[in-house]
């Protein structure tokens, strides 16, 4: 597939030929699927969890917290939910405040605190995890093990990839 771009110099237009593989191009598809699957996953996350005082991105950090089955600094959160430092202590800010995260001294970094669920926090995080599973039940329905493997792997390998060097100019 040959995409042309426009690309606007500042003293005139040219085309650019961008020469891809076929791979390139399913690859291309696919991200722009994850695109449309994280906007859609978001709004129904929100749906899912506004019972329970929270937003996809409130859970969100809340399952990085209850997988890790340690306490974890904001950047360890951030990092394990593929967010900024910045967008994990905002939501990790609010959690707080409401009661389902404890602050905890860091023995490793004095200005970087340890955060864990607390027990509201566990206890919301379960009641979440209950409707997603009840949700998920009815979306995997028509959907065989192995394809839902296939796709997990695929995206996994895919993932690793993305920590290669991105192309300059």
């Amino acid at each position: 597939m040959r995409l042309f771009c426009k690309i606007q110099p500042t003293v005139k237009e040219r085309t650019v030929t961008i020469e891809r593989t076929p791979e390139a191009d399913i690859l291309t598809d696919i991200i722009l699927a994850v695109f449309r699957v994280n906007g859609r996953l978001l709004e129904i996350g929100d749906q899912l969890v506004k019972p329970l005082n929270l937003t996809s991105a409130r859970w969100q950090v809340l399952t990085a917290a209850a997988f890790a089955g340690k306490p974890l600094s904001a950047p360890q959160i951030a990092e394990a939910i593929g967010i900024t430092r910045q967008g994990a202590q905002k939501q990790i800010n609010k959690l707080k405040n409401e009661g389902f995260l404890e602050q905890r001294p860091n023995p490793r970094h004095e200005r970087s605190p340890l955060y864990v669920l607390t027990e509201t926090g566990n206890r919301t995080f379960c009641e979440a995890m209950a409707l997603q599973g009840t949700w998920a039940n009815g979306i995997v329905t028509d959907l065989s093990s192995q394809d839902l493997k296939n796709a997990l792997r695929i995206l996994n390998a895919i993932h690793e990839r993305f920590n290669s060097p991105v192309p300059t100019k």
